[in-house]
């Protein structure tokens, strides 16, 4: 099993590992717009408003533009580390130990913006890329992406059962309809429902870390929804896709 990540805006900014090597990261089909990406955002970096209109940024924020710029010698984190905000202090990682952390690692994968998919341990630099950004005079990033990330989704997705938590927007790079599909909403006393925003994050972070972790090894969404249940999670199932319950 695979459970496939977001990734997130905020980013650790240290790092103990040696500057990136795309030819170190796993699924070497997407190194040329890997590479290509690269170079845009360090040239891009030099121009710092153009930069903050590509990438939505304020100029309060001009730490990711250097941050951009140093992309090739920065050193570089294991992407499951180099990731911070809700989802990734629910999933909690760096508290894992043993044979429930070396599970967690072969199962976690990160969609990303800049470098499509990455497995837990790839090495990365800080960066700053969202889905929505809108490199100049350039397509989309999804229409960029989706020519070579679908087919890899595809053949991972032939070998192992992938639960996929990302947003719409990462989704959207790279589609993967056989996917194990998971939406959260609110349930009110009167049985009254709705999406659930703010915390979306933070129970999709807990279900990763219930399902990373886990000894099962579920083959289908019913097996993903009974693993999640026995956790005390409220989970229903309609064909491949889950829904988690949380109260409003």
């Amino acid at each position: 099993m695979i459970v496939l990540l977001p990734p997130s805006e905020t980013k650790r900014a240290e790092g103990d590992g040696p500057p990136l090597r795309l030819e170190s990261l796993r699924f070497p089909e997407l190194t040329p717009l890997r590479a290509e990406l690269l170079d845009e955002l360090v040239e891009l970096a030099a121009d710092r408003p153009a930069c903050r209109h590509a990438l939505g940024l304020s100029a309060s924020q001009d730490i990711e533009i250097d941050r951009n710029a140093e992309l090739r010698s920065a050193p570089t984190l294991p992407a499951v580390d180099r990731y911070t905000g809700v989802l990734y202090d629910a999933l909690d990682v760096g508290s894992l130990r043993g044979a429930a952390a070396a599970r967690a690692r072969a199962r976690l994968a990160v969609g990303s913006a800049l470098f499509g998919l990455l497995r837990a341990d790839d090495p990365v630099p800080a960066y700053r890329l969202s889905a929505t950004s809108k490199l100049p005079g350039q397509p989309t990033l999804a229409a960029r992406w989706r020519p070579l990330l679908e087919p890899v989704l595809t053949r991972l997705a032939a070998d192992q059962l992938v639960v996929d938590l990302r947003s719409g927007s990462y989704a959207s790079l790279g589609r993967l309809p056989d996917a194990v599909a998971v939406d959260v909403v609110a349930e009110r006393a009167d049985g009254r429902r709705s999406v659930v925003t703010h915390f979306n994050k933070a129970h999709k972070g807990r279900l990763a870390r219930i399902l990373a972790t886990t000894r099962a090894e579920p083959a289908d969404a019913a097996a993903v929804a009974a693993v999640a249940r026995r956790a005390g999670m409220r989970v229903e199932r309609s064909r491949n896709e889950l829904t988690v319950v949380v109260a409003a």
